[in-house]
């Protein structure tokens, strides 16, 4: 048996002379319950919302974007393209034409993106889900329509319901110049019904999504688009597939997986999340080193415990080694105690919806996501293990400081 566990142990639960240290001793393993439970509860919740926002934002952020590196358009009617459009992994391909032009509503007009888009766009069935009034509609046997985001749709005051006032699109002629006196005439002028309204984010809400062919009239640019955005089939390796088109497609194009569209999210969402564990962690080191008083009472409480063992043949290690593992324990008690506490409350969150968001929040939810990842649970309780061990490296030296003194007295 491991004699210094065994002694530790029997420290552990064994009455001490002075109830202080009972206090003391508890008050640690509650602080570093609290502090344990906590954490991993808060990078659960951070966990939750980071899922609910990136499945927002991939509902209208395709897996893949194919754009040139010089200019703004390219002819998709290449050999390669061609082939690439065949490609059985690809469950979505779509063809992408945009631009910024004036739009205008009634007596109200601002400055958008036109995204014109093919028919494949609409596979993507998720888009409903970031609907807020109307339909995802783009064409039918009436005619085109446009589905713009939530900022245009604010600042012009659109009535979807109205299929007599359409939106106005404004865009320059190409071509250069015009001999015409009226500034109206060097624009482009096409009017097309709402049919509905979605809402994702300010950089995406910002955006009028219209048919290919619609843009192409307006825009004056009948065969070159500006992108082409894929979607895979479940289970295709979005890494792998992305490397293969770099690997083929050449030094003129550049090719953009989620994050790389998405890197200022992905960066926001990561740094605070380590800024919130960073903060929490220094809270549970305040907690952990509470390990250092209680421990230190043990010392003076155990005298005549350390003088023995040292006259039996217990050397300094061993004694050290017993007071190191009685403070290892009295915080790993709290923590192992605090991440399963903390599980239980994130299961019943998910379950039951516990702790209710207001009303106002922008994320799609009644109640506050929580998602589980094995690796915080590691981070948790190495964190844990590393200052508590530090702790009680500290306090397990007054142990054998003045073991030689103690001996001479015995």
């Amino acid at each position: 048996m491991n004699t210094p566990f065994y002694i530790a142990r029997r420290y552990l639960f064994a009455k001490k002379s002075t109830n202080a240290i009972n206090i003391i001793s508890t008050i640690s393993v509650v602080g570093v319950f609290v502090g344990s439970a906590a954490l991993i509860i808060i990078l659960s919740v951070f966990n939750g919302f980071e899922e609910v926002v990136l499945k927002m934002f991939n509902t209208i952020t395709p897996q893949v974007v194919i754009s040139p590196v010089q200019g703004k358009t390219f002819d998709p009617n290449t050999v390669y393209f061609n082939k690439l459009k065949q490609n059985k992994s690809i469950y979505s391909y779509s063809e992408v034409l945009s631009e910024n032009a004036l739009l205008r509503y009634n007596d109200k007009q601002s400055v958008g993106l036109i995204k014109g888009v093919s028919p494949d766009y609409l596979k993507n069935k998720s888009l409903d889900s970031i609907t807020i009034e109307g339909k995802f509609l783009l064409e039918n046997s009436t005619g085109d329509y446009a589905v713009i985001g939530s900022a245009i749709q604010t600042y012009l005051m659109v009535n979807t319901t109205d299929p007599f006032n359409p939106l106005q699109i404004f865009s320059p002629k190409k071509g250069g110049k015009t001999s015409s006196i009226n500034p109206a005439d060097d624009f482009t002028v096409l009017s097309i019904p709402v049919s509905g309204v979605f809402e994702v984010q300010q950089d995406f809400d910002n955006v009028a999504i219209v048919p290919l062919k619609f843009a192409r009239n307006l825009l004056g640019e009948p065969q070159k688009i500006t992108s082409i955005e894929i979607n895979l089939k479940p289970g295709i390796n979005a890494d792998a597939f992305k490397k293969n088109i770099e690997e083929n497609i050449g030094k003129h194009f550049e090719v953009k997986d989620r994050i790389q569209q998405n890197k200022v999210l992905y960066n926001i969402l990561g740094s605070e999340k380590w800024a919130v564990y960073i903060i929490l962690t220094f809270i549970l080191i305040i907690a952990i080193f509470n390990i250092i008083g209680s421990l230190t009472m043990l010392v003076i409480d155990k005298l005549k415990d350390i003088a023995v063992l040292s006259s039996l043949g217990a050397g300094k290690k061993l004694i050290k080694r017993i007071f190191l593992f009685e403070g290892m324990m009295i915080t790993m008690t709290g923590c192992i105690v605090g991440l399963v506490v903390g599980f239980l409350f994130c299961l019943l969150q998910q379950k039951f919806g516990l702790i209710k968001m207001s009303q106002d929040n922008l994320v799609i939810t009644n109640a506050y996501p929580v998602a589980f990842k094995w690796k915080d649970f590691l981070l948790v309780f190495l964190t844990v293990s590393v200052f508590s061990f530090v702790a009680s490296a500290l306090s397990s030296n007054l142990s054998v400081k003045k073991i030689n003194h103690l001996n001479q007295d015995l």
